[in-house]
């Protein structure tokens, strides 16, 4: 099954999500880290399927819109879970695990079985970490926006010492990931730009 089309991937978004809102949110920081990738891409040597890449940033926070309450509040608390919920919701539409894994897989730099269990998360206690070269890329370019700042990108110094709250072995981790696939220039990056066009 090859990764659904743009058009595809902006029907779905819209059959899921709750309110404008939530979709022009969600879609902007999803746009912004596919714009990221793409800088990503530029540079690498070995073989990345750009296609999977490509659907993988535009829906691995797909699950976010499954964490909205019925006041239209996302719910801060257990935002975690928007991980498993992401797979779920696209394994249910029929896409494939490769491209599920996205959804679930992208949080942080990864999140082991321990890390799960220590930590208390809500989510079932596995490994969540980022296997393939198109996963880590994605995972990676997520780093660099947030969406509760929308407007705002992190360089890789400041994303640092984000993840080195949750131990040095993350900080390094991160390191890895800027050796696989380098440090993005983000100069020409506008965040959330494609919330404003994509209507």
């Amino acid at each position: 099954m090859s990764p659904p089309s743009e058009r595809e991937i902006r029907a779905l978004r819209r059959d899921h999500a709750p309110s404008t809102t939530a979709y022009r949110r969600v879609l902007g920081h999803c746009g912004t880290v596919w714009e990221i990738a793409q800088l990503l891409l530029r540079d690498q040597t070995v073989a990345v399927d750009e296609d999977l890449v490509r659907a993988g940033c535009l829906l691995h926070d797909i699950g976010v819109y499954r964490m909205y309450g019925t006041a239209g509040r996302l719910e801060e608390a257990n935002y975690v879970r928007h991980r498993p919920l992401g797979h779920d919701l696209l394994a249910d539409a029929g896409f494939p695990t490769r491209l599920c894994r996205f959804c679930s897989c992208h949080t942080g730099v990864g999140l082991s079985r321990s890390d799960v269990v220590e930590q208390r998360l809500p989510v079932p206690p596995a490994d969540h970490l980022a296997e393939t070269r198109e996963e880590r890329l994605a995972m990676y370019a997520d780093k660099f926006h947030s969406k509760s700042r929308p407007g705002a990108l992190l360089t890789y110094r400041e994303y640092a010492p984000v993840v080195g709250r949750f131990g040095a072995d993350k900080v390094r981790r991160f390191a890895a990931l800027a050796g696989e696939f380098g440090v993005p220039d983000l100069t020409g990056v506008t965040p959330s730009r494609r919330a404003r066009s994509d209507s």
